[in-house]
């Protein structure tokens, strides 16, 4: 006589040699339930992951030559370092902030709140990279390349920075303090891209100085625009006003005339002056200079003796 017999699908009978299996409709639907709990988003977003570990490992093993320990190891060191910001491309990295400044596309003429403004982000501390400078070189050579990163980096994302927005609200010094940094940069031959640089607002003359400089020294409108900040056609205009403010000059017209002709100060006129007279010029733009100059400036009277 035969006992009981345990099936591991079918039902336990009495005296019966071979199991009864379950019918196969009722496997199909087990096999079903098996494989909708197999493709949960949970599992797939897993074996994706797994996939880009793989190829993190492989590249540390056959690239750098470490073990498969080593290479597990500096992936999950990875993960816990740099895990926050893995979540979301949008967040900020350590030392940037999100600032609110005027856009370029805003007019000098349009009051501030009245004008267009965007946010941008601007990196304050660049950590090592700043640390290195404060430990060689001090404070003031820290602050002065923070003020041109956070200059360039605010113009590159449509918005301008301006002196009051240096001082007062990142840097919380004085404003003189901020026009010494600028006065040194500008011997260096940088100029910030600040609104009243880009705006040519205010009494600050120097970056218009600083482009005629360029030009006499042999630099084309293309590498002057680049490195000041400005248009070609704004530098075209500025060396433009440059030989027209000479051409009456060595006209013997004086100063204030000359201002009221060119459609510029007098105290510009005056630096324009000084610099054709103590810049040294290369040939091929002394060579144009005297050129013009001898054909007379255009759009401007010649005087004539009586």
């Amino acid at each position: 006589m035969m006992g009981l017999v345990v099936c591991s699908r079918g039902e336990r009978r009495e005296a019966v040699g071979r199991p009864k299996f379950a019918s196969a409709a009722r496997l199909k639907q087990e096999r079903k339930l098996i494989m909708i709990n197999n493709s949960s988003l949970t599992k797939w977003d897993r074996l994706s992951q797994k996939q880009i570990d793989q190829q993190f490992t492989h590249e540390m093993v056959h690239g750098l030559q470490c073990s498969p320990f080593e290479a597990s190891a500096i992936l999950d060191a990875v993960y816990r370092v740099y895990a926050p910001f893995f979540e979301t491309s949008g967040t900020l990295k350590p030392g940037q902030v999100l600032f609110q400044v005027v856009s370029i596309e805003t007019s000098p003429s349009t009051r501030l709140a009245d004008g267009k403004q965007v946010t941008v982000t601007l990196t304050f501390d660049a950590g090592a990279e700043d640390l290195k400078v404060r430990r060689k070189l001090g404070v003031s050579d820290l602050r002065r390349q923070r003020m041109q990163r956070m200059a360039v980096e605010a113009f590159q994302q449509g918005g301008l920075l301006t002196l009051e927005d240096l001082a007062n609200r990142l840097f919380n010094c004085g404003q003189r303090t901020l026009s010494r940094d600028l006065d040194v940069l500008r011997r260096k031959g940088i100029v910030l891209p600040l609104r009243s640089t880009i705006k040519d607002m205010g009494r600050s003359i120097s970056h218009r100085s600083l482009i005629i400089e360029h030009w006499l020294m042999g630099k084309e409108y293309s590498e002057i625009a680049r490195d000041t900040h400005h248009s070609v056609p704004a530098v075209q205009n500025y060396v433009g006003k440059f030989k027209r403010v000479i051409a009456l000059a060595e006209e013997g017209y004086d100063v204030h005339t000359i201002a009221f002709l060119v459609k510029v100060s007098a105290s510009l006129a005056e630096s324009y002056h000084a610099l054709y007279q103590t810049v040294k010029m290369v040939p091929h733009r002394r060579k144009e200079l005297c050129s013009f100059l001898k054909k007379g400036a255009p759009d401007t009277p010649i005087r004539r003796d009586p």
